[in-house]
């Protein structure tokens, strides 16, 4: 049974996390992983024997070579956003190829000190609950003025979208999937998960995209998926 989150009450208070890199999630989006680091195998590991949620959150600096920092030293971002595994498919040679589906954004606090390889925080959603809510806020997003501006932003880029499922995919969908495969730096990418509602995301998004078309360059983040 796929358990129902109403306010962050319903939420654990603390989770393991996985800091990664350029790597964002939102309410209702879905990120693919590839998980192949043994810490974070086994932190997919114990996740699927309880709660199946999994924090994902920026470190604050260098990833290093996989994008995940070693070591327990380096701080997190300040707003991350807890996942549920929605599929999961083990591959031959051990490695894990995963979808974590967006709940709710939460702040990092404390480190708990547990006998595992990954990291695990006390974590809290109080600033977020409406995350809780699907779809709010969707009224005030100029849709239109969005989908212009990611049409223009592909032709930049040399990129290639599919525009008509864009148009038929709801507005929350929508403006949080884009934010997943935007292409911007950690930064950026940082900043449209801290942004505080859904239409503020949309603006953040529209702003991003007209800055780079109009500095004529594309930017230093990853590729549009």
């Amino acid at each position: 049974m796929i358990p129902t989150y109403r306010t962050p009450a319903d939420l654990p208070a603390s989770l393991p996390v996985f800091p990664l890199a350029g790597a964002i999630l939102l309410p209702r989006a879905i990120l693919p992983l590839h998980i192949f680091e043994p810490r974070y195998l086994e932190m997919f590991d114990d996740a699927l024997r309880g709660d199946r949620l999994v924090g994902i959150v920026q470190p604050a600096g260098d990833g290093g070579m996989t994008g995940s920092p070693q070591g327990r030293s380096i701080g997190l971002r300040d707003v991350g956003c807890a996942g549920r595994i929605k599929s999961y498919q083990e591959l031959d040679d051990g490695r894990l190829m995963v979808a974590l589906g967006g709940v709710a954004r939460f702040r990092p606090r404390s480190e708990i000190q547990l006998d595992r390889r990954y990291r695990t925080f006390d974590v809290a959603f109080d600033d977020f609950a409406d995350d809780l809510s699907a779809g709010l806020g969707e009224d005030t997003v100029d849709r239109d003025g969005l989908l212009e501006v990611v049409k223009r932003f592909l032709t930049h880029r040399g990129l290639q979208g599919d525009l008509d499922a864009m148009r038929r995919s709801g507005t929350e969908q929508l403006v949080n999937g884009l934010c997943l495969a935007s292409p911007f730096t950690s930064e950026e990418r940082q900043a449209l998960i801290e942004a505080k509602t859904l239409a503020d995301r949309a603006k953040l998004l529209v702003t991003l995209a007209e800055m780079e078309i109009a500095s004529g360059q594309t930017g230093g983040g990853q590729r549009m998926q």
